[in-house]
């Protein structure tokens, strides 16, 4: 009787990802051992990270469809085993690359991760809405996206995701949650809080709760990374402005002039950070009437004002990225998790919110701080 071969069955797991760090379970070494049976039943050992591990019967039917598609196994039965503290302490090094704890990957010169960190002057403009349809959006477009719900006192993002289960811990390394479809990568606060208890902390301990955010979860390899910021330019602000100097802003307000005014001080602060602003993005802009004809409202305007005031105070030609409609789809999509950029992608607000995503998803990553290689020699 014919049997698989073990460099088969080892090229079949090596294409088992881990669900939470995105990587292959061989590279991991999460796989302890395979045994093929003399009647071609296969059995393998995979040693999850952490015991009781949320995301074990996903591996498990993982595993199974892989190597069940190698040619001659009968069957397969996977055994689960945990890492030692040794093996974790192993894979935390191998994930952190050799950087020293609370190291901040996204404040490193070379990193290529684009951060975004997105801003209102005044709460109730959509500002979480925009950050996390945004990141569904660029998902979409191709890239590896993370959000960071930095709205401490009122995090939200989580619900809007759809993301209901808690991060995994591995020694002192968080893996974030993975919000399907899309794979955007969350991390909030609302994810340590019990049922629906307030936040009552001060400046320090902000600071300190996104430090942790940003350098103890785990992100991989990131494209894109948004911060959805509290309202206003309090501690966060400052925080974010400290901790990820080469962060943009990207300001959000509606149309009316009470709001604009107060978004223009929000967008202000980067003179003060020396942030990059990317642009202002217009929440509730207009209602689409069923005839066609539109409904402004909240008045019209005011996120041209803000983009204009902006550019005058730094200098520098701050754009209005889009307009974004009342859309009944789209606030039923933070409601039941399902962004409506997924849910309705041809809606009015989710055509105007993957527009602003193209345009951030052109800007790529830049090369700037990145190690090439490349020795300079004199002739």
């Amino acid at each position: 009787m014919s049997h698989p071969t073990t460099d088969a069955l080892h090229a079949a797991l090596a294409t088992v990802d881990d669900p939470e760090i995105r990587k292959p379970i061989t590279d991991l070494g999460m796989v302890e051992s395979v045994d093929v049976g003399d009647d071609g039943r296969v059995r393998v050992t995979v040693l999850l990270t952490v015991p009781g591990c949320p995301m074990k019967d996903t591996i498990t039917r993982d595993v199974t469809a892989a190597v069940s598609r190698v040619e001659h196994v009968t069957g397969v039965d996977v055994q689960l085993g945990v890492m030692s503290d040794e093996q974790r302490g192993a894979l935390r090094d191998q994930l952190r690359g050799g950087a020293a704890e609370r190291d901040i990957p996204f404040a490193r010169p070379d990193s290529l991760t684009t951060v975004y960190a997105v801003a209102s002057g005044k709460g109730g403009v959509g500002k979480s809405s925009v950050t996390v349809n945004l990141a569904a959006a660029l998902a979409a477009e191709g890239l590896r996206v993370g959000v960071v719900d930095a709205d401490i006192y009122g995090f939200s993002v989580p619900r809007m995701l759809g993301v209901t289960r808690p991060p995994t811990q591995v020694d002192d390394m968080i893996m974030p949650p993975v919000a399907e479809p899309g794979g955007v990568k969350v991390i909030s606060i609302g994810m340590f809080v019990p049922g629906n208890q307030p936040v009552v902390w001060r400046g320090p301990m902000l600071h300190r709760a996104m430090q942790q955010f940003l350098a103890d979860v785990y992100w991989g390899d990131l494209d894109v990374l948004l911060l959805d910021l509290p309202p206003g330019t309090g501690d966060i602000a400052i925080t974010v402005a400290q901790l990820l100097p080469s962060s943009e802003l990207i300001v959000v307000t509606t149309p009316q002039q009470a709001a604009a005014e107060v978004a223009e001080r929000a967008g202000s602060i980067a003179l003060q950070t020396h942030q990059r602003i990317v642009g202002v993005v217009e929440n509730m802009s207009w209602l689409e009437l069923p005839d066609g004809s539109r409904q402004e409202i909240f008045g019209s305007g005011g996120g041209q004002a803000v983009a204009d005031s902006l550019s005058r105070s730094i200098g520098a030609e701050v754009p209005l990225l889009g307009q974004v409609p009342l859309d009944v789809t789209l606030r039923e999509g933070g409601d039941t998790g399902r962004p409506v950029v997924l849910s309705h992608p041809d809606s009015p607000a989710a055509t105007a919110l993957r527009g602003v995503a193209r345009q951030l998803a052109r800007r790529g990553r830049g090369l700037a701080g990145r190690k090439l290689g490349i020795t300079p020699t004199s002739r």
